[in-house]
This record gives structure tokens, sequence and C-alpha cells, in this order.
């Protein structure tokens, strides 16, 4: 029964991706922001499906958190659950990814929609100065960029050493960070074809202010990394281990 459930949720998953992405290319002349509610409700329909066909919910702990301004999300990446919850949470966003997502037929329409930063992750500093330079423009239209430090998505009890982008982007715009921590692994493991049922605990934490747009990106991580850990400990029942990534999943 948990094949069954997890095959008809894929074959709705996949099908209603073709459907919005190619709404998607029709929309693309509309505002961003009316283009976003209108995209967006793929992920909203998918988190509904999720909970119909698998039994897979979700509970959010600190919702009074988000600020009205836009500010950057650093989240943490166990599987593919919070690209779908965090449309669904929060105000109009963008996210940081890798450039490679957009070449996936169908599925790429649909993200390029969203105006993302798409990067090169080879690119080094050139890659880093593109997040603050399309990442200051988005925050200052009034959308949230949402950025996943560990680069990858991680197993469960486990946690990745963050990457820079997130962390630069706010020390150099200025901007606040907003923390959120899962445990969406348990429910949808990454590469995880069977959905299992159960609650998810999203945790969205206290505003992290950013001081005269001079905060050092090491402690802005480090501030950020040290809530995360103490999040998942508490969710997950330990703390997490250090994942040691393959050299291709970084």
């Amino acid at each position: 029964m948990l094949f069954i459930r997890s095959l008809l949720f894929s074959i709705c998953h996949v099908l209603t991706a073709v459907l919005f992405s190619i709404v998607a290319v029709v929309l693309w002349p509309l505002p961003f922001k009316i283009r976003y509610k209108l995209v967006s409700q793929w992920a909203i329909l998918n988190l509904w499906l999720l909970k119909v066909i698998c039994g897979v919910r979700y509970e959010v702990e600190g919702a009074e958190n988000i600020p009205d301004e836009p500010c950057v999300i650093m989240c943490k990446h166990q599987s593919s659950w919070e690209t779908l919850a965090l449309q669904a949470i929060f105000p109009p966003q963008v996210w940081v990814l890798k450039r490679e997502l957009l070449w996936i037929p169908f599925f790429g329409w649909g993200l390029a929609s969203l105006n993302p930063i798409a990067i090169d992750r080879a690119a080094g500093r050139k890659a880093l100065n593109q997040v603050v330079e399309q990442g200051q423009a988005r925050l200052d239209s009034g959308a949230w960029v949402v950025i996943f430090p560990e680069g990858t998505r991680v197993p469960t009890g486990q946690m990745a050493k963050f990457g820079m982008g997130g962390a630069f982007l706010a020390s150099e715009t200025g901007y606040a960070v907003i923390p959120v921590a899962h445990n969406a692994g348990k429910a949808w493991p990454k590469h995880g074809f069977l959905k299992y049922p159960g609650v998810i605990k999203l945790v969205i934490g206290d505003k992290i202010a950013i001081a005269d747009n001079a905060q050092k990106v090491s402690d802005i991580n480090k501030q950020v990394y040290q809530w995360m850990e103490s999040q998942m400990t508490r969710l997950e029942g330990r703390k997490p281990e250090v994942a040691l990534l393959m050299k291709e999943e970084k």
C-alpha cells in the first residue's frame, strides 16, 4: 500500500508539474507577483496531494517570526518537500539554485518563470557576486530570497558545512536572515521514492538582523548553524553528525 500511494503521488506530482510549467510559460508576460501567485499554486496543490494520498502532514512553529519586510531565508535541506512548503508558508520568494535545474524539461520552465538566481556553482567568486547583485535586486523589489546553505540535500541525522552564499548576501545587502529547520527527510527521504505517513515539523527562527551591512559572513553562518543544529537535535532526538558529502553532490 505504501508503494501504491507513493506511486500515485509521483504520477500526480509529474503531471501537475507539466501542466503548471505550461501555464508558467503562458503567464510569463505578467508581473512577477501575479505570476508567482498563480504558478506557486502547484506547490500548494502538491502539499495537499501529499496529505490526501500519502498521509504526510506538516506543522509550523514560529510563524509569528515572519516579518513584513523581505529577508534572506537560510533553510535546512533534507528533502524535496521544503521546496514546496516554503512557497506555502512564506511571502513571494526567489531561490538561489544551480543553473542546471533550469535545463530540465517542463520543471525547469516553471522554475525559470519564478525569477530564480541560477548560478554556476563551479564559478567561485563570480557566482557569489552574482548572488549578491541579483539578490539585492530581488530583495529591493520586495521578493524574499531562499538559499539552502548546505548546498545539497543532506540525509536525516546529518548536517553539512555551510557555504558562503546566504550569509554573504545578507552581509553585503544588510537584509536580515530568517533561519528555518525541519525534519522532512523522515517522510520524504533524499532521493527517496517512498513517502512515509506522519507529521513533518518546520521551525522558523527569530529574525537575525545585520548590523550596518558589516557583520562578518563567518559570524552569520555560525549563528545560523548553531541555531539549526540545536533545532535538528530537538526535532530528531539526537545531535546531527557532520555530513561527508561526495564530491559530485557539492
